[in-house]
């Protein structure tokens, strides 16, 4: 692999790359599900470009951002065991990254105001940003992103759409602990306590997510969140199910769309550690 740490000398490397240019945004902390999305890449593309960068315009909160892990040596191990000869991984400083920007920014309708947008104000005002500077400098014919992230994913999608970019946004499956919990590099500070009770939200979901009529939607999401509040050090923070296009969510009233899939979406405090998660649910009653 090819270590790129300016915008400069990316864009040189670039003008050498030949074939199809595959690209995977990280934040670092790399894991089991950040390494299935480069070897998707590195199956489909002729280069893979890997950033690593903790993008500070994404965190509402200072602290979040302090604590996020970082490891950035053992992050260079692990893709130089998995990486080719010609691929690059780009390790930009902020003020560098952000020097190349063009400001404009889509207008996502709703997108980013519900769910994670709700809770996390700003969070997706700067992971658009960040993601479409990193599409224009690289330019890549592909990008891949885990559907832990869902709305993150619908999102960048959509940005896709509304500027025209001729690059092709791929969802790629979560990958989950041998417990269920969804694979994250925030599971890095979780306690060895906590980690043991965590594979309750996957559980709960799953358990959840086939409703046989309309009358028990709001029902099933109460049970859900009773369910995981009742462990000690675990809260809620919110859980809906989305029009996987819209994200608009449903309720009892709400006319179930075939042509649509749906995603029960969560949040939740483990400790002092904010996880998230999503499981596709289904509808019997709408069958048909």
């Amino acid at each position: 692999m090819i270590l790129a740490e300016s915008v400069t000398v990316l864009k040189e490397l670039l003008k050498k790359s030949v074939g199809e240019i595959g690209f995977v945004p990280t934040m670092g902390a790399l894991h089991k599900g950040h390494l299935s999305l480069i070897k998707e890449s590195k199956s489909k593309t002729t280069t893979t470009v890997v950033s690593i960068f903790i993008n500070p315009t994404q965190f509402n909160d200072p602290g979040d951002l302090k604590k996020y892990p970082r490891d950035i040596e053992s992050d260079l191990k692990l893709l130089d065991n998995i990486l080719s000869d010609n691929d690059i991984v780009f390790t930009p400083q902020a003020d560098d990254l952000y020097s190349f920007e063009n400001p404009v920014i889509p207008d996502l309708g709703n997108l980013d105001k519900v769910l994670e947008g709700k809770h996390r104000p700003g969070h997706f005002s700067g992971v658009v940003r960040v993601v479409k500077l990193l599409f224009e400098i690289i330019d890549p014919d592909r990008a891949f992103f885990g559907q832990k992230d869902f709305q993150q994913l619908v999102i960048i999608k959509e940005m896709v759409r509304r500027l025209e970019m001729k690059i092709e946004v791929t969802g790629c499956p979560t990958l989950r602990e041998s417990t269920g919990l969804a694979m994250s590099s925030r599971n890095k500070l979780l306690t060895n306590n906590i980690r043991s009770k965590a594979s309750i939200i996957y559980k709960t979901l799953k358990n959840h997510n086939v409703i046989t009529d309309p009358g028990k939607i709001c029902e099933t999401s109460s049970a859900i969140i009773k369910t995981i509040d009742s462990i000690e050090e675990f809260r809620t923070e919110y859980f809906e199910i989305v029009n996987d296009k819209t994200l608009e969510s449903i309720t009892k009233e709400s006319i179930i769309d075939p042509s649509a899939k749906y995603y029960g979406c969560i949040a939740v405090f483990a400790g002092n550690v904010r996880l998230i998660d999503n499981v596709e649910f289904s509808f019997s009653f709408a069958k048909g």
